[in-house]
């Protein structure tokens, strides 16, 4: 077998070694035929119950999540539930059945083929990228349907799997990704996405070497092939060489010697070679998730990404979390982590967090009713939440991180209400810590570019690089035909993040990073220099980022930061960032 090499986007460190496992799309085995009259009916419901079974797995996979699943995969099984019960996916195949006589697979994917034709014509290219999300719902309609036993490693013979499987797509859901999480499998590859894609994010999350971005891996790839994924590079060999094989054995058995090494700084302070104390927090979905917070040595929780309590309830306002589970869920967190400080950000639904009781009508979601806009638009079911936070702060340290503020007024408005459910819990003589620390998000390029506004009334910042980058840029971050615009270190990004950590240094308050770039070990000496001092990433990334900053000198950081912050270039950006490498 000839050995060739693909060149794709890394998105996860590591190396993978195995064979691949094609996951086949559907619907190429689709079948399409004409029924009879009379077998109509009985071909609608085909069609329903593969519906009705899809609904049940994703139900279940949405209950059986668990608790060091990533942080987006969750609001990405709701979003694909929404789709699954929109009438254009779910009633228009039966009226194609019945009109037409299509066996219920071709009636799909005829309408998943007019679906996608419109969704190619929309110029906004969030709502074109939408287009994936149907598509990798019809596609687990289709493998109910006709039960391919080429859709997942684990309906293959376990006698015959690879204990190290890598498997080969166009694309993965991300609710097959959770799927596969269990399974015999060491890396993803597809042949679409970017560094921000569902994909890419669920890897890195997970700890596993992905390259995405690959064009056609899935067509040049054959089943069984050895496949070797190098994630620092985002480069995949295919039949590699005796010769070749062995260096990359040799460099995966370092890099595993590494990860135990690693597992020793848990419980080192976060102190750079010049003395200079850094504080590592954690990002959390759920209150479960503190247990690994504390085993990872993090200082704390810097950012609670509440809206999980809210998802995949169904719909009606009825569905939503009380008070008192929310206050429930706060205070389990605030207590596991054993007096180490719980940040809270408000309910940032919107965009690829919908709520079920939310009709989205919005043209661009990520720039409609979402985050704070939409907690100010339903003022009950935020004080509803905002008393339950403060509830929980009589149990330990607690702070409020308020998402997407943009305005003054957004600003006075949240106030107001924060101030207003301190009273409410005063009249029935509810402890709460009265000087509860408010912070915002900067991640929209307003708020970084009105920073003295923000720093007169906020206790804190952290700064939201993910969405930050998205909006500076005007960039979908998971839509992989621009994945190549998608910059960190794009001149206008710095500038944003270096003018933050200025504006809160002068004024004394704290700024930390809690999007992706935080738990960028690339980044992490880039981002000390630039006057960063709190972090706070994925719970996996820690020790990593630690180890960085054990082994970094802001003495001699600090030249080559001021030399990036003094070009446009990026070249010399890329050229300085080399340098602070090898320092």
């Amino acid at each position: 077998m000839a050995s060739f090499t693909l060149h794709g986007i890394s998105v996860s460190r590591g190396i993978a070694i195995g064979r691949a496992h094609i996951l086949m799309p559907a619907a190429l085995d689709v079948k399409h035929y004409l029924v009879a009259e009379e077998q109509i009916e009985t071909e609608v419901q085909r069609l329903q119950m593969a519906f009705l079974a899809v609904h049940q797995e994703l139900q279940a996979l949405r209950l059986d999540l668990p608790k060091d699943a990533p942080s987006e995969l969750a609001a990405f099984i709701d979003v694909h539930a929404l789709i699954l019960s929109d009438p254009m996916l779910a009633e228009a195949p039966l009226d194609i059945i019945r009109s037409r006589y299509y066996n219920a697979e071709w009636a799909l994917v005829t309408q998943v083929d007019e679906l996608s034709a419109q969704f190619d014509e929309i110029e906004d290219a969030y709502l074109r990228e939408r287009k994936s999300d149907i598509q990798q719902v019809a596609e687990r309609v289709l493998k109910n349907l006709i039960c391919s036993e080429q859709v997942s490693p684990q309906t293959c013979d376990k006698e015959q799997s690879h204990p190290h499987m890598i498997v080969v797509a166009h694309d993965i859901s991300p609710a097959d990704m959770l799927q596969f999480r269990d399974g015999s499998f060491s890396g993803f590859i597809t042949d679409v996405g970017g560094q921000n894609s569902h994909t890419a994010i669920v890897a890195r999350s997970l700890d596993i070497p992905a390259a995405v971005g690959m064009s056609n891996a899935s067509a040049l790839i054959k089943q069984e092939d050895w496949v070797i994924i190098d994630g620092d590079t985002g480069v995949v060999i295919v039949n590699p060489a005796p010769m070749i094989l062995d260096h990359y054995h040799a460099q995966q058995a370092e890099l595993l010697r590494a990860k135990k090494k690693l597992n020793k700084l848990k419980k080192t302070p976060a102190l750079t070679l010049d003395g200079t104390p850094i504080t590592l927090l954690a990002n959390i979905e759920l209150p479960d998730d503190c247990a690994t917070v504390v085993e990872m040595g993090a200082n704390g929780v810097g950012l609670f990404r509440s809206e999980f309590l809210f998802m995949g309830r169904g719909t009606g306002a009825d569905k939503l979390p009380s008070e008192d589970e929310q206050f429930e869920a706060y205070r389990r967190a605030v207590l596991a982590l054993k007096g180490r400080p719980l940040t809270i950000r408000t309910l940032d639904t919107g965009a690829d967090k919908p709520l079920d009781m939310v009709e989205h009508t919005a043209l661009n979601p990520a720039l409609g009713l979402r985050a704070i806009r939409f907690c100010l638009s339903e003022p009950q079911l935020f004080l509803t939440q905002l008393r339950a936070i403060l509830r929980a702060s009589a149990y330990g340290p607690v702070k409020i991180l308020i998402p997407m503020l943009s305005h003054a007024f957004e600003i006075e408005q949240s106030f107001s209400l924060i101030e207003q459910a301190k009273s409410q819990l005063r009249d029935v003589q509810i402890k709460f810590d009265p000087a509860i620390e408010v912070g915002a998000m900067i991640e929209i390029p307003a708020a970084a570019l009105t920073l003295p506004l923000f720093v007169k009334k906020m206790d804190f910042l952290s700064i939201g690089t993910n969405d930050l980058i998205q909006y500076t840029l005007a960039i979908d971050r998971v839509d992989y035909e621009v994945a190549h615009l998608y910059s960190p270190l794009h001149p206008a990004i710095l500038q944003l993040i270096a003018s933050t950590i200025k504006a809160g240094a002068k004024k004394g308050i704290p700024v930390a990073i809690c999007g992706e770039m935080a738990g960028d070990i690339s980044l992490t000496r880039l981002l000390l220099g630039l006057g960063l001092r709190e972090f706070s990433m994925h719970p996996a990334q820690l020790l990593s980022v630690k180890k960085e900053i054990l082994n970094s000198d802001l003495h001699r950081i600090a030249p080559h930061t001021k030399k990036i912050l003094r070009t446009m270039d990026s070249a010399v950006i890329a050229d300085v960032m080399h340098q602070l490498s090898t320092l």
